[in-house]
């Protein structure tokens, strides 16, 4: 049976990871894949791949692009979500802050420099006009930390997956300002480089699996319950967030999207410069 770690944020989006993993799917395809949460999100789990703690992991598209840019020794093998993520735009339910202009000087929580977090707040200080190099960030670990940050004035405003975020907004821990989307696909998988060599038929089989799960994903009945009472959500938000989220069913990821992604990361002066970008992907459906 074949080992393969695999690595993802503890958020809805996963769900059908869960799914199959619970079916016992893998198992019978003489897969043991493991997975493992990782609550510190996108940037967190550029390091993982980069030690090896996991083999398979479902990151932003731009956190690993960047990373795979910075010499990850990743490749992005196909689209996961297609759709873009909504960003909500977060401060402490007491905060000062009304709108978004009033943020072009405020300090930034981020969970760790590489992540979601941090550049789509460089995005969307792009989107605004300001001044990227002026921007001040705030290192806070995960979503915990960016409650604890806003909530003790460490930091002023944070951003973080719209619905996941939505409780709380409702409970009154924070108050959402606006709302950024990502200007490109949300969701890749992204595998390390020495597990696509040594096991690359077995990978296949994985996502052979999950975008299976995916394709009927949205007909499972009453699977808007189920993800309301598993995420803590409000019915409403999860209809609402299955209306706006399509899943990537096996279509392979193109070299032409990764070398547009590239020049608007320029653009927004998170990468330097543009890599060939062949580097980033691996074609599994040759």
């Amino acid at each position: 049976m074949t080992n393969l770690k695999v690595g993802g944020v503890p958020e809805h989006f996963n769900y059908p990871w869960y799914l199959t993993l619970k079916n016992k799917e893998f198992t019978q395809k003489n897969i043991n894949l493991r997975w493992k949460d990782y609550h510190g999100g996108t940037g967190q789990m550029c390091k993982a791949l980069r030690n090896g703690e996991v083999d398979i992991a479902i990151v932003l598209t731009e956190g690993i692009i960047k990373d795979i840019s910075d010499g990850n020794p990743s490749k992005i093998v196909q689209t996961f979500v297609q759709s873009p993520l909504v960003w909500g735009i977060h401060v402490a339910a007491k905060s000062t802050f009304k709108k978004i202009e009033d943020l072009e000087k405020a300090t930034i929580a981020i969970s760790r420099f590489g992540s979601g977090s941090h550049l789509m707040a460089i995005v969307n200080a792009y989107n605004q006009g300001w001044n990227i190099d002026k921007l001040k960030f705030k290192v806070v670990g995960n979503l915990e930390g960016g409650i604890e940050a806003l909530t003790n004035g460490d930091a002023d405003y944070f951003m973080w997956e719209h619905f996941t975020t939505k409780p709380l907004v409702d409970n009154g821990t924070f108050r959402r300002v606006d709302d950024c989307p990502t200007p490109w696909p949300c969701f890749v998988i992204a595998v390390r480089n020495e597990v696509l060599e040594n096991n690359f038929s077995e990978v296949k089989q994985v996502l052979e699996i999950i975008n299976n799960k995916t394709n009927g994903f949205k007909d499972i009945e009453n699977i808007d319950t189920i993800l309301a009472d598993r995420y803590q959500q409000q019915l409403k938000d999860i209809k609402d967030w299955l209306k706006i989220t399509h899943w990537n069913t096996g279509k392979p990821i193109t070299k032409n999207l990764i070398t547009r992604i590239q020049n608007k990361m320029i653009r927004f002066n998170v990468i330097k410069e543009k890599k060939n970008s062949g580097n980033f992907v691996k074609n599994m459906y040759i």
